[in-house]
């Protein structure tokens, strides 16, 4: 088929942010924008030329189209072998784990992860590298460089691939395989985890229920609950992807998995309640009468991971992104152990996985993973805690208050304030961090600021600085309040406060997370005046 070479201007907005580049829809369907943009992953990453690129992508609008521009251009520009999920569609972390056991020089991922999908919503592009993780800064750096001057692209003429049909096809000599993008991640998880324990658990009642949310996760959560551990499939929410994601919002939290909250408050409330999102790398974990925070899961399973076939050796190391609360600080302490913390964004943790400095890492955004892949892996945090209970026998809630009568709780929410105008959200920032000069040392109530700053961090893998990370009011033990910008949004700026608070007395423990954050909430009101300067009454969104 003939290569053609398309002149084009270049687009001055593909800078990617935490996780690739999202934008809304009409944004990438403008003439040349997604091929501008993989044309400068190609021309900044020539180790593609000659081998294999792995193609993932979460089902929502626009998916299809951007796969076969990706296919048609990966052809013109060298690549050897694309493989890409059957429909197109292969989550995030099973991108990761296809990139790592197909030994591919990297991948794409198009997905906005938990952001709204369909013509009016979200799109986004993802490149991870060949150790499965999300490229670092140095290579997304230069791919956006790239894109401020590209002025043409390759790309292989006619070359339309069948993606709904299994099998290998060729395309300017370049192989294609389209293949069940579920299989080798289901098998990844037997590997990782006691299914004839956890198949024994579910026929001795244990009842788990997992909400898909019309995203990725529906045909993995098909496979692994319902055909492979024998789940009824009454187990299984919204499990059929949909391209606008049956309309709702699909990430797994409080507000847009409330139905899931009220069935963990029935009066016939399964054991195990579950969601994970868009693209799959996210996951919420409730039980009966209770839900366990990001954070608190992380130091959870931190706590039990030795009980799971995959990690019988134990922990190793536990990394945690800053906003995260520090629970999994005071596990890793009891067995001895480093934790580390890092910025938000998953790329920071795999420098610290490829070292083998840790076994499990997590972020305040209900993301939690291991070393299994390079990415946050929604299912697996779900499996992880299927098995837990299977191993201890306890539920979720007698597993959680063991746990806090052992190392303290850390109550933790965050608030988000979505679509801001820039010049507000940086408004807040630049006010808070005025004060810092004569915050420590200053008390709020009962607790006295041990600490106020902007966060930054030394990789201790590779010496690289990430600088401007968020800021931090720090009361010692006692409690913390993070602000930072958000990364992943794609209108106007995402302004997210984060309140922890401490206790370790029995009679702290049972305290509900809101009343127990609400001095922090009065502190945070006073130290960044948002309804001031936002106009805001209140967040638009509490987790």
């Amino acid at each position: 088929m003939p290569i053609r070479e398309i002149a084009t201007k270049p687009y001055l907005d593909q800078k990617f942010g935490t996780a690739g580049l999202r934008k809304k829809v009409v944004i990438f369907q403008q003439p040349h924008y997604l091929e501008n943009l993989l044309q400068s992953v190609f021309d900044c990453v020539p180790d593609l030329k000659g081998q294999t690129l792995v193609i993932g992508g979460d089902g929502r609008y626009h998916n299809r189209e951007a796969i076969q521009t990706a296919i048609a251009m990966a052809a013109a520009n060298g690549v050897a072998r694309v493989i890409v999920g059957q429909g197109g569609i292969v989550s995030t972390p099973a991108t990761s784990h296809l990139i790592r056991l197909k030994g591919a020089a990297g991948g794409f991922v198009f997905s906005a992860s938990h952001n709204p999908a369909g013509p009016d919503g979200d799109f986004g592009v993802k490149f991870n590298i060949a150790n499965g993780g999300q490229a670092g800064e140095t290579v997304t750096d230069a791919i956006y460089a790239r894109t401020k001057e590209v002025s043409a692209y390759r790309i292989a003429d006619g070359g339309h691939i069948d993606l709904d049909r299994r099998g290998i096809s060729q395309i300017d000599g370049m192989q294609v395989e389209v293949i069940d993008g579920v299989a080798d991640y289901a098998a990844l998880m037997q590997e990782l985890f006691d299914f004839p324990k956890m198949r024994d658990w579910l026929k001795r009642g244990g009842r788990v229920v997992f909400d898909a949310m019309h995203a990725v996760t529906g045909p993995y959560a098909q496979r692994i609950f319902v055909d492979l551990l024998g789940a009824p499939p009454s187990s299984l929410l919204n499990a059929t992807p949909l391209a606008d994601f049956g309309g709702g919002h699909p990430d797994p939290n409080l507000i847009y998995a409330s139905h899931l909250v009220d069935l963990a408050n029935g009066e016939d409330a399964p054991d195990l309640l579950a969601a994970s999102d868009g693209d799959g790398d996210r996951n919420m974990i409730l039980g009966r009468r209770q839900f366990i925070s990001p954070g608190d899961s992380l130091a959870m399973l931190a706590a039990h991971l030795h009980l799971l076939p995959g990690y019988r050796e134990g922990v190793r190391g536990i990394a945690r992104s800053m906003p995260t609360c520090r629970a999994a600080d005071v596990v890793a302490a009891s067995l001895g152990i480093p934790c580390y913390e890092t910025p938000t964004g998953w790329k920071f943790f795999c420098n610290l996985l490829d070292a083998n400095r840790i076994t499990l890492c997590g972020e305040e955004s209900f993301g939690t993973g291991s070393t299994h892949v390079r990415e946050k892996d929604g299912l697996w945090a779900v499996l992880a805690w299927m098995n837990v209970l299977a191993a201890t026998g306890l539920s979720v809630q007698a597993l959680a208050q063991a746990h806090w009568r052992r190392h303290g709780r850390h109550y933790y929410c965050r608030h988000d304030y979505d679509e801001l105008p820039t010049a507000d959200a940086q408004a807040v920032m630049a006010g808070l961090k005025a004060q810092f000069p004569d915050l420590p040392g200053r008390r709020f109530g009962n607790w006295q600021v041990s600490l106020a700053d902007e966060f930054g961090y030394d990789d201790p893998i590779d010496g690289s600085h990430a600088s401007a990370q968020g800021l931090r009011v720090v009361f010692g033990e006692a409690a913390r309040l993070i602000v930072r910008l958000s990364g992943t949004g794609t209108k106007g700026a995402t302004l997210r406060v984060y309140f922890e608070r401490y206790e370790t007395a029995e009679s702290e423990l049972g305290h509900d997370s809101n009343a127990a954050l609400a001095p922090l909430v009065v502190i945070a009101e006073q130290l960044l005046r948002l309804q001031e300067l936002t106009g805001r009454k209140g967040p638009d969104v509490v987790t």
